[in-house]
């Protein structure tokens, strides 16, 4: 079997230059409540194939200071579909910068890969905060 041009990516998928993703201020900080973003068509690349994955990915937070804006998340999501990358690292990646970006009391995500070759995927991250504090709102470098 040939060897995918997307193959070598996975030694430097911590370090990809996603899109920014932008914040907006919580003016509830000091409770805690549980936001849900659904993402019911996200697209990637196999690595080993070349060929589209599809999934539906689940984010669920607990902000503290600041929450995520939906439109650039959208735009940082839709930067995945030329990228060839294992299911497991887009989870991951993904909750890395969404960590990074707003830094929750709490989140999970969870991606839905659908079946190929007869086997599904669904992987699932969490991060259990840390006591920090967000950065507030505006963006977040990448």
């Amino acid at each position: 079997m040939k060897k995918s041009s997307y193959e070598g990516l996975q030694k430097t998928v911590r370090s990809l230059k996603t899109p920014a993703i932008e914040m907006w201020k919580n003016q509830y900080p000091e409770r805690d409540y549980e936001v849900r973003i659904d993402i019911p068509e996200f697209t990637c690349i196999c690595p080993k194939t070349g060929l589209p994955d599809f999934a539906a990915i689940v984010i669920r937070y607990i902000p503290d200071l600041s929450c995520i804006e939906l439109k650039s998340l959208k735009y940082y999501t839709i930067y995945y579909r030329d990228i060839g990358i294992f299911n497991e690292h887009v989870i991951n990646k993904m909750l890395d910068d969404l960590v990074r970006c707003c830094k929750p009391r709490w989140m999970e995500l969870v991606g839905e890969f659908n079946a190929r070759g007869g086997i599904k995927t669904t992987v699932r991250a969490e991060y259990q905060g840390q006591g920090l504090r967000g950065q507030g709102p505006g963006k977040c470098a990448r």
